[in-house]
This record gives C-alpha cells, sequence and structure tokens, in this order.
C-alpha cells in the first residue's frame, strides 16, 4: 500500500459541506511523566486519568454562569433528581426521561461522562412503589424500572448508582428499612446489581452511601463486608460511592485508609457527592489528596456549583460564590490535583480562546530534518512527523519513505537548532518490526501512564512503551479494529485508509481516519475501555471534491477553552499541498469553517513567508507543537508552531521516492 501520486492540477476546490454525525481509565513501570498543568479543574484532574464533576440541574442549564462554569469547569455530570425514581416513572409502567436526558444531551455535546443517580432509593420515591407489600410484584417492578432506565440510556452512562443509603445510621451496622428491605430482604441489592448488568454490561456500577468515610464507624464496615462478598461470589459491583457531606473539620482521619481498603477489594471508588460546611481550603485540599493517593479513586464530584445551588446553601459549602465567583477553597482544589498558584491565577482570565483568528500567517525555517540513510536504510524522503516536548527535550516520531515503502524512525534533541544533528533510530530494529508502517502519531495515555504511538499499517495500529526516550521500549504492532470497518470499505472507493489520529476527552477516546476519497472517519471507545472497543464508525465529514478534503487530520484541544481546532490537508488548484481549518466545541458537536479555504487556508506556501528562502511551495502532513503531551492533544490558543513536511518545488516522479523534508512553521499574527 502506498499513497498516491500528487495530481498536476485539478479544477478549483469547492469548500466542503461538512455533515456532522451524532456520536452517541493499570500501571506500568517505568519513565512517567509529571503531570500537565491546567487551568481548570476537570482538565487538571484528567492529567492523573480522573474526572472531576459536578450535580447538574436540568432547570438551570438556561442561566449563564451556571452553565458557562458547568462546561469550563467540570469534566462529569451528575443530574441531580433528574433520573431519581419520582423523576422518572412517577406511575407505574409510565416513563419519562426529558429532563434527564436534557442534561445527559448538554453533558455529551461537550464531552462530559454522566453518572446515573440513582436506581434504587428508599427516598424520592413514589407512593406506589412503597405500598407494594408482594414480593413477586416489587421484585418484577424493580427488575422492570432498571431495565428500562438503563436501557434508553444505554451507552451514554459511564457510571450509575444502583442503589442508595441502603444501610442505618448508627452503630448497628444493619440494612436500612425501606419497602425493598422489609419486603425483599437482603437479596435486593444483589439483584439490582444483576439487572443492571444485564441491561447495560458497559456502564459501572456502584454502591452509593454517606457517613462510610471514616474506616471504624460500623456503617462503613458493614458496607465494606456487604462489598467484599459481593466481589467473593463474582456480584456485578464495579465501583463504591462516597457521598462525603462533610462538617467545616471535613474528612476524616481515616479517610485515605477507607479509599484504599475498598479499592484493596478490586473496585473503583469515586467521591460522589461532595460539599464541606463553609468551604475551608485546607478541607477540601485534604479530600482531594486523599482520592489523589489511591490509584483505583477514579474522581470527584461537588454536589453543585454555586452556593446557591447546594442542598446547604445555608453553609456556602462549594467552591464558588453565588455569584459564580472562584472562593480559596477552589485554589486549594486545584493546587491539590497538581496545579500551582500561578495556574489558579490564569484562570481567572479566560480570554486565550479569542486568541484563534480568522486568518492565519506564518514564518517557516529551512528544511530542519532530512534523512539519515545508512547501509540497510536507503531513505529518500523523512515525512508525516509526530513530535511532543517532554523532559527537556523535543520527541519526533516520522515516517521514513523510499520505493521499497514505508517505516518509522524516531529522534530527539533539545532545541531546533540540533534537529539537523539528532540521531535517527529506526524502529523496523525494534519490536515494532519491518514493513509497512508510517504515518505516527505519539501521545502519553496518563490512565494507562503508557506512551501510545499509532500508526497505519493497512489497518489502525499502535504500540505502547513506558519510557519514550527508548527506542527499543516500543511493543509489537496491535490494531485497533478486526478490520476495516463496513461504512469504510463502502465510501473508499479508489481511495487508501490512511491517517489514523486518536484524540480523548474526559469521557471517550475518538480514532480519525481519511480515505483520500473525500471523506473523514471517527470511530470512538470509552476512556476506560481504550484501546479497545473502537466503534460507532460514522463518516464525520465529507466533500464532494475528494481533493478538498483528501487526509492527514489533526484534531486538537485549544488550551483554556471549550473549543477543539480540526486541520485536513487538501491539494489545491496548483497541485500543492495546503491545509483548511474548523473549530468546534466537542469532539462530537457541529463543526464551523475557520480558515478552510485556498483563498484563507489555515497553512499554505501563499501565507507563509520564507526568510531563509522558499524551499517549497507544499505544505503538508504535520503536527502542531503541543502545549502538553498526554491524549487530550492540547495546544496553545496562540503563538501557534506547526512541524510539517516540505518539497523542493522542482521534484517530480515516483510519490514514496520523493524528498520529503520536515521545516517548522511559526505563528506571526498571534495576539498575544
Amino acid at each position: 500500500m502506498k499513497c498516491p501520486p500528487r495530481p498536476g492540477r485539478r479544477l478549483a476546490s469547492l469548500l466542503g459541506a461538512f455533515v456532522a454525525a451524532t456520536l452517541a481509565v493499570a500501571g506500568t513501570a517505568g519513565a512517567q511523566p509529571a503531570p500537565v498543568q491546567a487551568s481548570t479543574l476537570g482538565a487538571q484532574a484528567a492529567q492523573s486519568g480522573r474526572y472531576f464533576g459536578t450535580a447538574v440541574a436540568a432547570g438551570k442549564l438556561g442561566d449563564g454562569t451556571y452553565s458557562a462554569l458547568l462546561d469550563r469547569e467540570f469534566t462529569a455530570v451528575t443530574p441531580e433528581n433528574e433520573m431519581k425514581w419520582d423523576a422518572t416513572e412517577r406511575s407505574r409502567g409510565s416513563f419519562t426521561f426529558t429532563a434527564a436526558d436534557r442534561i445527559v444531551g448538554h453533558a455529551t455535546a461537550r464531552g462530559q461522562r454522566v453518572r446515573g443517580h440513582t436506581l434504587v432509593w428508599h427516598s424520592q420515591l413514589p407512593g406506589w412503589v412503597g405500598a407494594i407489600t408482594d414480593a413477586t410484584t416489587l421484585r418484577s417492578v424493580v427488575r422492570n424500572h432498571i431495565t428500562t432506565e438503563l436501557s434508553h440510556f444505554k451507552g451514554k452512562i459511564y457510571a450509575w448508582d444502583v442503589v442508595n443509603e441502603a444501610f442505618a445510621d448508627g452503630g448497628s451496622g444493619a440494612r436500612r428499612a425501606s419497602v425493598f428491605q422489609n419486603v425483599l430482604g437482603d437479596g435486593y441489592i444483589e439483584d439490582a446489581f444483576r439487572t443492571a448488568r444485564s441491561a447495560d454490561p458497559s456502564a459501572k456500577l456502584c454502591y452509593n452511601d454517606y457517613n462510610i468515610e471514616n474506616w471504624s464507624d460500623a456503617k462503613t464496615q458493614a458496607v465494606y463486608r456487604m462489598v467484599r462478598d459481593f466481589t467473593s461470589r463474582g456480584v456485578p459491583i464495579d465501583c463504591v460511592g462516597f457521598q462525603s457531606h462533610f462538617g467545616s473539620s471535613g474528612p476524616p482521619a481515616s479517610f485515605r485508609t477507607t479509599l484504599a481498603n475498598f479499592a484493596a477489594l478490586g473496585v473503583d471508588v469515586q467521591i460522589t457527592e461532595l460539599d464541606i460546611a463553609q468551604a475551608p481550603a485546607t478541607a477540601y485540599a485534604d479530600t482531594v489528596k486523599a482520592c489523589g493517593s489511591v490509584a483505583r479513586c477514579a474522581g470527584i464530584t461537588v454536589w453543585g456549583i454555586r452556593d446557591s445551588d447546594s442542598w446547604r446553601s445555608g453553609e456556602n459549602p462549594l467552591l464558588f460564590d453565588g455569584a459564580g465567583n472562584k472562593k480559596a477553597a477552589y485554589g486549594a482544589v486545584l493546587t491539590a490535583l497538581g496545579g500551582t498558584a500561578a495556574t489558579t491565577r490564569a484562570a481567572t482570565t479566560p480570554a486565550s480562546a479569542a486568541a484563534l483568528p480568522a486568518r492565519f500567517s506564518w514564518s517557516s525555517s529551512g528544511a530542519l530534518i532530512s534523512p539519515k540513510p545508512d547501509a540497510t536504510h536507503n531513505i529518500a524522503g523523512i515525512k508525516d512527523p509526530s513530535v511532543v516536548y517532554y523532559n527537556g527535550k523535543y520527541h519526533v516520531f516520522a515516517s521514513v519513505a523510499s520505493a521499497s515503502g514505508y517505516n518509522l524512525v524516531y529522534l530527539s534533541f533539545s532545541d531546533w537548532s540540533q534537529a539537523g544533528s539528532a540521531t535517527h533510530h529506526y524502529l523496523d530494529r525494534t519490536a515494532i518490526g519491518s514493513g509497512y508502517r508510517a504515518a505516527p502519531q505519539v501521545f502519553y495515555y496518563a490512565p494507562q501512564k503508557l506512551w501510545y504511538l499509532v500508526y497505519q499499517t493497512g489497518n489502525a495500529s499502535y504500540s505502547t512503551n513506558p519510557d519514550i526516550s527508548n527506542p527499543n521500549g516500543w511493543s509489537a504492532p496491535r490494531n485497533f479494529y478486526s478490520s476495516m470497518p463496513d461504512i469504510i470499505k463502502q465510501n473508499i472507493g479508489s481511495g487508501y485508509w490512511v491517517d489514523m489520529w486518536v484524540i480523548c476527552d474526559s469521557a471517550n477516546c475518538y480514532l480519525f481516519s481519511s480515505d483520500d476519497n473525500g471523506h473523514l472517519y471517527r470511530s470512538q471507545t470509552t476512556v476506560g475501555q481504550f484501546p479497545n472497543g473502537f466503534t460507532n464508525t460514522v463518516i464525520a465529514a465529507q466533500d464532494s471534491d475528494k481533493y478538498a478534503l483528501f487526509e492527514a487530520s489533526n484534531v486538537y484541544k485549544v488550551q483554556g477553552s471549550n473549543q477543539y481546532l480540526l486541520l485536513v490537508e487538501a491539494i489545491g488548484s496548483d497541485g500543492r499541498r495546503y491545509f483548511r481549518s474548523w473549530t468546534f466545541g466537542s469532539l462530537a458537536g457541529s463543526w464551523s469553517p475557520l480558515a478552510a479555504s485556498e483563498s484563507n487556508p489555515f497553512a499554505r506556501a501563499s501565507n507563509v513567508s520564507f526568510p531563509s528562502g522558499a524551499w517549497t511551495k507544499d505544505i503538508s502532513h504535520g503536527e502542531m507543537i503541543r502545549a502538553g503531551y498526554d491524549q487530550t492533544l492540547t495546544i496553545p490558543a496562540c503563538k501557534l508552531q506547526y512541524l510539517y513536511q516540505g518539497l523542493n518545488p522542482n521534484a517530480s516522479g515516483d510519490y514514496n521516492s520523493l524528498p520529503w523534508r520536515l521545516g517548522l512553521l511559526t505563528q506571526t499574527n498571534s495576539t498575544c
């Protein structure tokens, strides 16, 4: 398989008519990057593979301040009341999900996880349920309620609070008296979990309760015994939720011990409803640090956004005051998540998203990186670069091409002035092996503490490595798909399946690819399933002129905003390569043209100056210099740089034998 030849000329390209398609976290030893500092709670928590969420009320989504804080700061949501029994099945067999759907839709469009809350709870229960006295009837009613609700939201919920607050307060350690306990006995909890697993096998199933944070308390011990019993017998429980409604003194001294002991049973632990009276900064920081000290603490949810939104509003227990201003506890939480005081201050002025201009101009270096053939590698071109800056060095992966085919190369250096002299490590000498490997993409997948190298082999393939600086540490290739997805087979025509690209938000990972036939494809899986489970392959975008939407798609998160940037390589009317660009609000959202035409390109020879001489007229396959190196692919909002492949304008002949070189673009019209 090889890339097709570049045509000499074609008709003027048509602007693409984009079709938005609807879309439905074990460590490894080795050198591990320090977390990237981010400017919001959710983005900072994501550096350790965790979410930071909040409870949401559907009726407040129309409040601009409320929604702006929700969308900026949080990567997970829990409907506060909209999924409870009295909201979804007020009369037997008659279900309504309108309010819950509004929350789920809002979250899904912004890449936020959703925690389902709650299926079986003694409170907020319609009177008709509480009046049931026959065990057979009640068991059937409970199973139907769980199955119907999980089926409605299947594929959209990260975790469900299957049973809520089933244990009594005080020192007895007994089950709470409720219609479920009184009529069905202890077995109702197990039955609820088994029913939920059957209804949605992919969602995490949680038991959720309050006053179980202190390890020595009888209630905590009773819940622990139940979870231990469930895990020993294969009852499907995946997580335990600690509501953590604390007084002003914050968490008990044994909170870390409690989290660690539950996690040792093989379940995740989650802080699900956090609020602290008067919001002391130290108490909030201690709570966050307790979660951070336990590898299986998956995330934290605060129970509301502003103090005025809290069920404990008189105690001002949240991170934002009633006007939406950050409180001292906000900075303490951000710092405890891994941020710094400087990061916290920067978060107060999030105007950087406006820095993406409607038009771009660039300055190009000369050719910085050229092939280094040796006795066994007769290389004509170096191309398709991927780059991260980590541990004081740029780490570059690229394709090396010749008439005999493609493979991969790795080099590293501290400064771009050293790029030309850097040693080339050919990855066909590693477990990646010989044969067709091309178009690499590299990133650090923080939830697994592993570097991923994504590339094409005729399929979408990847290798992993605990240490990016060790070229011999890469694993043998594995495939994301068992075979080419059917939708690609049906639309690829005479094109080629090329240029795989992975990017993740807080809930899902997305795999983009091109077909040299005017289509951009997208598949998805959850953060927890990655790298497995890529399904729901759709045409994310298409153009009737295949050269206008050709290949080499890049997708990035714009730092300090809820904005994503898409770049796609096109072939212009002069036969030269260039990039078009679009922005959108989420990886599953609608795409809007930014600089998307030949006359207003993202990067084309026409908007690039060449102080060292115009060594290329092609601005082809490359990658942004990122602000970090993890799976979110976050780039700065201004002062952009782009490592690309260029070509001597007089070169011609077999495409695979063309003398591609790598150069660096630097944005010259940045406003910051």
